[in-house]
């Protein structure tokens, strides 16, 4: 049986220069595609990520999208959203509605709009959090000892689709200062298994809001022992968090992360509160970095 080739790209995102966000592998016209093969393509990748596009199943989507990181299916992830949108978008694909895309995955529709600045924002899916109790919190305190941790904020487990324990330290120069190694890692390893998550997030505010308003690492524990450039779903998470703990720094704020591996991603979180409901929308810029054909 013959290879065929599909369009192939590799986006950056939640960027716009080359390099210094998270890139993304993106495989068009995947329908034909077993999940071991995806999986296998995943793996090949080697990326945090490998988006595959198919035909919507609901009327209401724009594309399908299923997501592979290099051991599993995701059914929810943030920079593969943006980066999956931007391909398509750039391939030439009409939105059924102007300015905006509605995405079908894992968790459900995802709806993705163009802001006024021309970038591209998704809207934050629901997530249930859990606070950890006091065995957890002191674990939790010993295994990233000497970082301080802002318990003002206490440290959840919340779940859109990608779930994540997520911790407030002190300020962004703590969050950079962090360092897991040996002991520690491994407890850290064992509590985010224990509360159902697959990794942890630390985030602290820069001082004076300069050049963001937080600071966030995310650090991928268990399967696969990475730290992540720059995360979509855990700035979702964080956002619903602030939210919930009555710490939302007004309608928008900005986050850097990346910074400790050399990148530089900027991610924009914007509450939108009108009479709907409200929403948190999870923009930044992308940028195609390999356009091409992948022999399938």
């Amino acid at each position: 049986m013959s290879a065929r080739t599909v369009r192939f790209s590799q986006v950056d995102v939640f960027t716009s220069v080359a390099f210094k966000g998270n890139p993304l592998a993106v495989v068009f016209d995947a329908d034909d595609l077993s999940t071991e093969r995806m999986q296998a393509i995943a793996r090949w990748t080697n990326l945090s990520e490998t988006a595959f596009l198919l035909r919507p199943t609901d009327p209401r989507a724009d594309y399908r999208v299923r997501i592979f990181t290099t051991a599993t299916e995701l059914p929810f992830a943030g920079h593969p959203t943006l980066g999956t949108a931007h391909a398509l978008r750039s391939s030439g694909y009409v939105p059924k509605e102007p300015g905006t895309l509605v995405q079908e995955c894992g968790v459900g529709l995802v709806t993705l709009r163009e802001r006024d600045d021309g970038c591209w924002a998704f809207a934050a899916p629901p997530a249930r959090i859990v606070e950890l109790n006091d065995s957890q919190r002191e674990r939790l305190a010993t295994a990233l000892a000497p970082v301080e941790i802002d318990f003002s904020a206490p440290p959840c487990a919340v779940d859109n689709g990608a779930p994540w324990l997520i911790v407030r330290l002190r300020d962004a120069q703590q969050c950079l200062a962090m360092s897991l190694r040996g002991e520690a890692r491994q407890a850290l390893t064992a509590l985010v298994g224990e509360v159902g998550t697959h990794g942890l997030v630390v985030y602290g505010p820069h001082e004076n809001g300069v050049p963001a308003t937080y600071e966030l690492r995310a650090l991928l524990l268990g399967a696969e022992n990475v730290e992540d450039p720059v995360t979509g779903s855990a700035n979702a998470a964080l956002a619903m968090l602030l939210t919930r703990q009555g710490r939302r720094p007004g309608d928008a704020y900005t986050v850097r992360q990346g910074t400790a591996l050399d990148r530089d991603g900027r991610v924009t979180v914007i509450y939108d509160d009108r009479a709907d409901g409200s929403q948190v929308w999870i923009g930044g810029d992308s940028v195609t970095v390999i356009e091409g054909t992948i022999r399938l």
